[in-house]
């Protein structure tokens, strides 16, 4: 957008200003879509969001004023703008070039991004929320049931970002915000163990028993069990998925973890802990140690984990997920500005946005500070081989469903991944019974 219309934004945003306090009025909050589906993905492709969506912890923080070169001139227009670290690194980066271009202060205030979604469902409502917050798309369904969050129309620069990031960034179909950064896991091998990794889940098998008849390693395949977030690859793989895809979106009464592909899933697990090449009690922490210490060779996990990995000097190469009937699909995280239904500046907020966040040069340096790949297509040349192997793996992949039967897909699948691998359960059981809760969850038949 020109100086000059800025100007005029901002000239008009005085006047509306003016016309709200003569009649006494507030601003309204735009009116929010009723609960549907996130729409599919018409080429489904971390980025977490975060990593595992999970509900904001009771004790919320506030959010504080980041330091910030320069002062706001008396008057001058304001956006508020709530963001984690890494986004306030970049944003106070810019802001003194936002000031003296145009004239608008930002009021950049961090606060940690598990936090976002209860303070900005508290705060907004009652007038105290920032103009401009940072969030996963899959808090939309929430986000938009509360009234909390505006649609945004990008202009021309929609064809400049990836289709699944605005796909995901769509509820009810209209657009409710700015993509940053897609993220997805991917398939990491140890190069010096594993030079050629494998390629279908045979393999996988195969290569887990060698290794233990070897006994050069723990566990060649360090899955996070009963966690099915990084579960999701393995189980599409096998024909498996969560929600069915419709021309509209996910169909939250289309549940398919009892699906003839999410048993035959579930089985190769029970088959994998009964040869002892799988362990029930393998988490998060404990598989990345694994890796980390040479003791497992391939592992699933996003790029959370990169600089953790070159920082402990492992020869690590990542791939797209091995295959069993089909191509392994992971969710796709994506992660975005939005704009406070709330805020009397969503016209001002919604031109920042676009004129100076849809940039390559901004989006360059978010990918530079954690990793995950550009939802801005333009900024993908500063990639390296390992971003540029995720942005390939998010390509196959499909967004998290952001419907709220989503929790409880988190707890009645993790607990089924359980039941099977510790013997409590049959596949076809344990498979019958989460497929069940998630249905009564989402309210069908």
């Amino acid at each position: 957008m020109s100086r000059r219309n800025w100007s005029i934004v901002i000239a008009l945003l005085v006047m509306a200003s003016l016309l709200l306090a003569a009649c006494g009025g507030g601003a309204q909050p735009t009116t929010a879509p009723a609960a549907t589906e996130a729409p599919a993905a018409a080429a489904p492709t971390e980025a977490p969001a975060a990593e595992v969506p999970t509900e904001a912890p009771a004790a919320t923080e506030a959010p504080t004023a980041a330091a910030a070169s320069g002062t706001c001139p008396a008057g001058s227009p304001t956006l508020t703008i709530w963001a984690d670290g890494n986004r306030v690194e970049v944003l106070l980066g810019i802001r003194d070039k936002v000031l003296s271009e145009t004239g608008v202060c930002l009021n950049i205030q961090e606060l940690s991004f598990d936090q976002m979604r209860a303070q900005i469902n508290l705060a907004a409502p009652a007038g105290e929320g920032p103009d401009i917050f940072v969030g996963a798309h899959d808090w939309l369904g929430e986000l938009t049931a509360n009234g909390v969050v505006a649609e945004m129309d990008l202009g021309a620069k929609a064809a400049d970002f990836d289709p699944v990031s605005l796909t995901a960034f769509s509820w009810d179909g209209r657009l409710h915000g700015l993509p940053y950064a897609v993220e997805a896991v991917g398939f990491f091998c140890n190069a010096d163990l594993v030079p050629t990794p494998p390629t279908t889940y045979d393999e996988v098998k195969a290569m887990s028993q060698e290794a233990k008849d070897a006994g050069t390693l723990t566990q060649f395949f360090a899955l996070q069990t009963a966690d099915p977030y990084h579960n999701e690859p393995v189980n599409t793989a096998f024909g498996g998925y969560v929600f069915g895809l419709t021309d509209t979106g996910y169909d939250a009464c289309d549940v398919g973890l009892d699906s003839e592909g999410a048993v035959a899933y579930l089985q190769w697990l029970s088959d994998m802990v009964d040869a002892g090449l799988l362990d029930p009690n393998v988490d998060g922490s404990t598989a990345e140690t694994l890796f980390m210490e040479g003791k497992a060779g391939c592992m699933i996990t996003g790029p959370w984990n990169v600089e953790k990995f070159r920082d402990a000097n492992v020869n690590f190469s990542m791939s797209a997920f091995p295959e069993a009937t089909q191509a392994g699909s992971p969710f796709v995280g994506v992660q975005g500005f939005m704009i406070n239904a709330f805020s009397p500046n969503r016209v001002l907020a919604q031109s920042f946005l676009v004129d100076y966040m849809a940039t390559t040069d901004v989006m360059e340096q978010f990918f530079v500070l954690d990793n995950r790949p550009p939802a801005y297509m333009p900024a993908r040349t500063v990639m390296d081989d390992v971003g540029k192997a995720f942005a390939e793996v998010i390509g196959l992949g499909h967004p998290m469903p952001g419907i709220p039967a989503m929790g409880a897909v988190w707890s009645s699948w993790g607990d089924a991944i359980k039941t099977v691998m510790l013997k409590s359960a049959t596949p076809e059981a344990a498979a019958a019974t989460a497929a069940q809760q998630v249905r009564e969850a989402a309210g069908c038949k």
